[in-house]
């Protein structure tokens, strides 16, 4: 355990056990769920600690009782005992990768809830087509990680597939671990749509952003905004609520134009969309800052050639290759079914050395 200490923050074992006796102590004092918002945002920063502490408790205990065995066989040659090390040290250097990505998670807004969505760019009914597929993969990921998922609105292709889709994905650090995934996703396959059997290419575009706590001030005059209510079209898919009362609403100062369909009635449809303007605000604010310190914003650019940051190649081979770390693999039926943790790692990392080297 001593060999973490050293390295502060999330290793700094002592302040975080103290952190965890005064929440535990704070959550069985008789008025602590009067504030019912504060008890729970108290209770799960309460087990993120707990979780973290137990994660590298677990393998500072793996770590002794491999030394144990290699000692072991260091003084009695045994294959069985060498063939169960190998194994443990593989799986253990697995979980030690994801404790070491878990700790690159520490931006305030890391923790938070992410509102998600996707868009078709260029491509016509392709490009509709990529946007569900790729809304297909991220529920995947979400399941795989426990992560719970509520649609906000979508809005359905004129042929086939979805021409934009916003959802909030709600569970520990899922701003975090998907804020990489923001930015234009390129797709290269023969089209199903093509009688001919071409190859044809399509694009979608990806934004995240932290959902936004009530505690945050985001000034919105309500002179600056258009409010549209309509009634609500969609394939009729299980995860969209048909309704009578969606709502559009734009900002006239940005431009920025949000809109909810899946609550049942009007007023929390225009709730949950001003919940989704107030964020996108609060990140535009917080990415228009950043360009001031000559940041480039991948996510700014063209949903076209050139300015992906993911290329999702069916044929004439197959790759799922990251423009940004470099990062590829051939298994793309996996990457579909949602197994993309190796590039949000990749992303974390390549994020930190990038923030250092400025």
């Amino acid at each position: 355990m001593q060999a973490f200490q050293k390295y502060g923050g999330i290793f700094d074992f002592p302040a975080l056990r103290e952190e965890i006796k005064k929440l535990e102590t704070d959550a069985v004092k008789p008025d602590f769920w009067d504030d019912h918002e504060k008890a729970q945002k108290q209770s799960q920063k309460l087990s993120s600690i707990k979780s973290k502490v137990e994660l590298w408790d677990s393998l500072s205990e793996r770590g002794d009782e491999n030394n144990e065995l290699l000692n072991m066989i260091l003084s009695e040659w045994s294959p069985e005992l060498f063939a169960e090390l190998e194994s443990n040290i593989s799986d253990f250097l697995e979980d030690l990768e994801k404790a070491e990505v878990s700790n690159l998670l520490s931006d305030e807004n890391d923790s938070k809830n992410a509102i998600f969505s996707i868009q078709a760019g260029a491509g016509g009914t392709e490009a509709c087509d990529w946007v569900a597929m790729l809304l297909r993969m991220y529920l995947y990921y979400a399941e795989r990680h426990k992560y719970k998922v509520d649609f906000i609105e979508e809005t359905v292709g004129d042929v086939a597939g979805i021409k934009s889709i916003t959802f909030l994905v709600k569970g520990e650090y899922a701003f975090g671990n998907l804020k990489g995934e923001r930015g234009v996703h390129r797709l290269v396959r023969i089209s199903p749509f093509d009688a001919n059997k071409r190859r044809h290419t399509s694009f979608a575009a990806i934004e995240v952003f932290p959902e936004i706590s009530d505690d945050i001030e985001i000034e919105i005059n309500e002179n600056d905004l258009k409010i549209d209510t309509y009634r609500a079209s969609s394939a009729g898919g299980q995860h969209v609520n048909k309704t009578d009362s969606a709502v559009r609403i734009t900002h006239l100062p940005s431009g920025i134009v949000v809109q909810c369909q899946n609550e049942r009635s009007q007023h929390k449809n225009k709730d949950v969309a001003l919940k989704v303007l107030k964020a996108r605000l609060y990140e535009k604010e917080r990415r228009e800052q950043e360009s001031l310190k000559n940041e480039v914003r991948s996510d700014h650019k063209e949903i076209a050639f050139g300015s992906q940051i993911r290329n999702y190649v069916f044929h004439p081979y197959q790759l799922v290759k990251d423009v940004r770390t470099g990062y590829e693999t051939g298994n793309i039926q996996a990457v579909m079914d949602g197994e993309i943790d190796n590039f949000i790692a990749k992303y974390l990392k390549w994020q930190l050395s990038e923030n250092k080297s400025e």
